[in-house]
């Protein structure tokens, strides 16, 4: 088993809480709540893996994903655009990424090992096809490496920076390509259908952790795709997940209350808490995003 036990960390549910990224350097919880509109800070007890929210930033919009720089300072992917939230609290508009008007939002986000943030986007209208990956450069310009997904979802890459994990959940598909080549195409890694894949991460083993949506669970995979252990969750809808805590050692599962039946409500009363737990192998440490002084695009 992954799992020594599993807590329901939060006393907080939240309705679609998100990317939880894990700021080594202050200790902290980073994650974000999409449909309230918050990105979220926390303490995170290697005890007895309790989550504690110590601040909130509002925002007036949906809030997709958040990553940090060394200094503290967060970029954060509102609805549409992305936006500096300095350690001071101002706030500067980064690039836009969705064209107004457009039926769609961000989604979830990560940086590379080079700092370089990546960011990708969903429909709000129904089915499509044509949701993008893109890279925010440290000239502040955009590079798309999808442009043709069905819903962008969570990504992580391998230990030496080569290769690229990346999810498209409405086709029930993780897969791999090489980093080292923009042009580089992706190839199907893991293919689940019994639920939809959301967050990854990897772990220092080098196996990929999913978090499937619809079907409650953590799923542990080896490198070379064999499902090697799995977590159930007392949420159906779980999101994402992370490595935290001093010694990488706590996973934390982010879970949503939102698209659930009464019934699935009465019967998963914890819906949209955080969960953790204690794993044998720590996870891989997520890198910082580079604070590149972006420019901002008209919104």
């Amino acid at each position: 088993m992954i799992a020594r036990r599993l807590t329901a960390a939060s006393a907080e549910t939240f309705q679609l809480a998100e990317g939880p990224v894990w700021d080594a350097v202050r200790q902290r919880l980073l994650w974000v709540d999409i449909l309230a509109g918050y990105v979220l800070e926390g303490s995170v007890d290697d005890t007895t893996g309790r989550i504690t929210v110590t601040r909130r930033h509002a925002f007036d919009s949906m809030v997709a994903a958040v990553t940090v720089a060394d200094d503290g300072t967060l970029l954060v992917a509102a609805q549409e655009h992305l936006v500096v939230l300095g350690i001071d609290g101002t706030r500067r508009d980064g690039p836009r990424i969705v064209p107004s008007g457009v039926r769609r939002r961000l989604n979830d986000g990560s940086t590379d090992p080079s700092g370089r943030f990546l960011v990708g986007t969903l429909s709000l209208d129904g089915p499509s096809q044509q949701e993008t990956l893109v890279r925010l450069e440290p000239d502040g310009r955009l590079t798309a490496l999808d442009t043709e997904l069905s819903l962008s979802n969570g990504l992580a890459w391998s230990a030496d920076g080569r290769t690229l994990y990346s999810v498209d959940t409405l086709r029930h598909t993780v897969s791999v390509r090489d980093y080292t080549r923009d042009d580089a195409e992706r190839r199907v890694h893991l293919r689940i259908e019994d639920g939809y894949p959301d967050g990854i991460a990897l772990d220092a083993e080098e196996h990929l952790w999913v978090a499937v949506w619809g079907a409650g669970e953590i799923r542990r995979y080896s490198p070379a795709g064999a499902l090697t252990s799995r977590l159930t969750v007392p949420a159906p809808h779980t999101s994402s997940i992370a490595f935290a805590g001093s010694d990488l050692r706590t996973l934390v599962i982010t879970t949503a209350s939102v698209d659930l039946t009464d019934a699935q409500r009465n019967q998963y009363p914890d819906s949209g808490r955080l969960f953790t737990t204690r794993v044998n192998v720590p996870g891989a440490p997520v890198p910082s995003w580079s604070a590149l002084p972006i420019a901002p695009t008209p919104c």
